[in-house]
């Protein structure tokens, strides 16, 4: 379960190493868990950031047991609660820390992030030569497939960029928090990558965040209601290091993961209240609702017209304002989103009703993950 919840704010530059930042959240969420730092027995950490030993020497922590480091991109944070939650399962760690701290800003932008991507050879060799060298390049295809295949539109694409702007108008923490946007602002933006305009692609932030997992055991000594992990996975696409050269480009890791999540939490999608959906791009919401099962394949555009993502929608979608609108820091701050909201603790733009609520990732080329979460151990 979920005993803990910290961050920091989220900026385009916090002045503040990553360790600084790591420290800050980490203690807030040991604070928010009702636990000393020196109780934290076991700690994951987000791939390329401050490490496991880092916050072992910055809090001296006297007895780490377990340790792991999920490489996933962008769903390493989701699976990196899988990893919390099964060593806890296992006994191998009492009240296990996930983090992500990074200074995507100033520090390492997301063109230096790229070279440390998998599959280098089919950068270097593939891809680079013909210009294609960008994350919104290379899912643009995947976007403009859909748009092919299936007649997704632009307006799709709008009410995505636009729901998660309105939502961060009601969370004084996110970046584009007093900074509304309209149609006309949507549209008017500048090209990236066809079709993707700048307000289709997510924030770059510095800020960190992070969870506490606990035994369950622990449920009554917790200051907070403990909310259950009811069930985590994470899958791979075919040639995971490989976008080009997909038969499938729908075809994601989330496809693989989220049946095997819903298995084992006894659920299906028609039970999830709220979902906080890796929007590193527009299209992606759309497309990881297909992948998810919130809707079949070819009709999360339809989906998301009808009005279901927003607030007041059958499946409202990242109220904080996600990667699109609240902060990028590889989706933890979508991890903490989920406890507020299933606390009943996010103030004006808490949605009523939530007790189930589905997390996921994405990361890299298509490595995909999603969490199931309750604020009870039976929804």
């Amino acid at each position: 379960m979920i005993t803990g919840i910290g961050e920091t704010e989220y900026s385009r530059d916090s002045g503040r190493s990553t360790t600084r930042l790591c420290v800050e959240a980490v203690l807030a969420a040991a604070d928010d868990a009702g636990i000393r730092p020196r109780d934290i027995d076991g700690i994951v950490p987000f791939p390329g950031g401050p490490s496991a030993e880092d916050l072992v020497s910055t809090l001296g922590l006297p007895d780490v047991t377990f340790t792991a480091v999920p490489h996933l991109g962008g769903a390493s944070t989701v699976a990196g609660l899988h990893l919390a939650a099964l060593a806890v399962a296992a006994g191998a760690a009492r009240n296990v820390v996930v983090f992500v701290a990074r200074n995507g800003k100033s520090g390492t932008r997301i063109d230096q992030r790229v070279r440390t991507l998998a599959g280098q050879q089919f950068r270097t060799e593939l891809e680079f030569v013909h210009g294609f060298s960008t994350p919104a390049q290379w899912y643009s295809m995947i976007c403009r497939r859909h748009m092919h295949e299936y007649g997704t539109g632009r307006a799709a694409l709008a009410e995505v960029a636009l729901t998660m702007r309105a939502n961060a108008q009601k969370h004084p923490g996110a970046q584009m928090y007093g900074k509304p946007m309209t149609e006309a602002d949507y549209l008017g933006s500048r090209l990236i990558a066809d079709p993707y305009l700048l307000f289709d692609c997510c924030l770059e932030s510095d800020g960190a965040g992070a969870v506490v997992v606990s035994a369950a055991d622990r449920g009554p000594d917790t200051p907070h209601r403990p909310i259950s992990v009811l069930a985590a996975a994470e899958g791979h696409p075919d040639s995971p290091d490989d976008l080009c050269g997909r038969r499938d480009l729908f075809n994601t890791g989330l496809g693989k993961a989220a049946p095997r999540a819903f298995a084992a939490a006894g659920l299906t999608p028609a039970d999830v209240d709220i979902a906080m959906i890796y929007d590193c791009f527009t299209f992606e919401v759309i497309h990881q609702l297909e992948e998810a099962g919130f809707c079949p394949r070819g009709q999360g555009g339809a989906f998301v017209l009808d009005g279901n993502i927003r607030s007041t929608g059958s499946l409202p979608v990242n109220p904080h304002g996600g990667l699109l609108s609240h902060a990028h820091i590889a989706g933890m701050n979508h991890l903490i989103e989920a406890v507020r909201q299933l606390r009943g603790a996010a103030g004006d733009r808490q949605i009523p009703g939530a007790h189930v609520a589905a997390v996921t990732g994405w990361g890299d080329l298509g490595d995909g993950a999603l969490a199931i979460l309750a604020d009870q151990p039976t929804p």
